[in-house]
This record gives C-alpha cells, sequence and structure tokens, in this order.
C-alpha cells in the first residue's frame, strides 16, 4: 500500500517514513502543504497522514483543496490541537480520522488499517502497450511476465506511466524519488536509474525516451 506523509518535523518525519516502510507501506514524503497537495494529484495514495500546520498550505487547507479536486483518498490528521472544535474543523473539510500528538506508533498503525478498511474504491491498474502496473500489490508485467523491478525504479515507471504521454522532468523525477533531498539530486543520479529502468523494459514495446534538455517519457512503440 502507499502512503502520503505530510509533516514539516524533519524527526518526525523520518521517523513514521522509517517505521511504516519496515510495516510493508510505501511512503512518500512531503514537508509542505503545497507539495503534498500536488502529490495527492499524481497519486493514487491508500491514505495521506497530514501535519495541521506546514509551511505552503496547512493541512486542512490541503484537505479542502483535495476534495474541491474530487481527490478521494482517505486522510487522518495529525495535530498537537485537542480542542473540540478543532476535530470538528478537520472533520468537517473532510478529514476522515484525527490523531493528536504525541502518540504511540501501533495506535498510528491501527488507525491507518481502520481506514484501509473503509476504503471500498480500488486503485486502478495503470495499463501502456504490454505493460501493466498494479499499484495495490506493486507488481509489473510485460505481456503477462513479471518485470521484476527495485523499488526505486517502480517508483519511477508509475510516475511516468501516470503522466504519459507528457514529458516529466529531472525536477519532478528527483522530487518523487527523493522527497527529502531532491534539491541536492544530480542528473547522473536520475540517469542512472532511467538506464535501469529502460534496460528491463528492454523486452517490452514501451521505449524510454530522453527529451534533450527536459526530461523523459514513455512511448509506446506499436
Amino acid at each position: 500500500m502507499r502512503l502520503l506523509i505530510a509533516e514539516d518535523d524533519p524527526r518526525l518525519c523520518s521517523l513514521l517514513r522509517r517505521g511504516l516502510t519496515e510495516y510493508g507501506y510505501v511512503v512518500d514524503a512531503a514537508a509542505r502543504g503545497d507539495d503534498a497537495l500536488h502529490l495527492l494529484g499524481i497519486y493514487d495514495y491508500a491514505v495521506a497522514v497530514l501535519d495541521w500546520r506546514m509551511p505552503g498550505l496547512d493541512g486542512v487547507e490541503v484537505i479542502k483543496a483535495a476534495r474541491n479536486r474530487k481527490i478521494a483518498v482517505p486522510v487522518l490528521v495529525l495535530t498537537a490541537r485537542d480542542g473540540l472544535a478543532d476535530r470538528v474543523d478537520a472533520l468537517d473539510a473532510g478529514a476522515d480520522h484525527y490523531l493528536v500528538k504525541p502518540f504511540q506508533f501501533p495506535e498510528l498503525l491501527a488507525r491507518l488499517r481502520a481506514l484501509q478498511r473503509r476504503q471500498v474504491a480500488v486503485a486502478p491498474v495503470l495499463e501502456l502497450g504490454a505493460v501493466r502496473l498494479d499499484p495495490s500489490t506493486r507488481r509489473v508485467t510485460s505481456g503477462g511476465a513479471e518485470v521484476r523491478l527495485a523499488p526505486i525504479e517502480l517508483s519511477l515507471l508509475e510516475l511516468l506511466m501516470r503522466r504519459h504521454p507528457a514529458t516529466t522532468s529531472r525536477g519532478l523525477i528527483a522530487q518523487h524519488l527523493w522527497p527529502e533531498e531532491w534539491a541536492g539530486t544530480s542528473q547522473n543520479n536520475i540517469e542512472v536509474h532511467v538506464s535501469r529502468l529502460r534496460s528491463k523494459l528492454s523486452g517490452s514495446r514501451l521505449r524510454l525516451t530522453s527529451v534533450r534538455g527536459t526530461g523523459y517519457r514513455l512511448e509506446d512503440e506499436c
């Protein structure tokens, strides 16, 4: 399952990301509310965990904007604000659950499981040419045969498939693959992972093309 964690406290964000990854979740992280809203528009998350106070947009503003855009992801709000009015504001904005800081990690896991049980919609399978990517199982096939990808290669492929036929910039790729340190990511580092993914797609009809001075895109050779 893929989760979004939006938390501007670097230490807490790192702890949550590491802990949830150990429990088998695929985790994207954002430190700003506007970045979180951007990611919500790209990916189908099982749950979004949003801090109330963030730069850019606060958690409640992110929820309102997401609901206005018909993004139906279940949302868990994290906050130190535990007043009744605060809870009402978050729930009225479209939050599904509310967890007050400080909290115990097992309680967070339990609330995430509860939200997943409520979710009835299944993330749509992505298909392009002979390649099929199931976001819920993180499985990729080409012509029915499994393509074994490293997690970072799978995340890159998902981003490119979702944005097809548009070109995806190197900046967006860096922000997606290395959300905590994307600004310092070198072009060579991106190219290494692009090359590895390109090699593993060589038996499919998909071609991973470099667009000079811009980024990369997928093309169906058929």
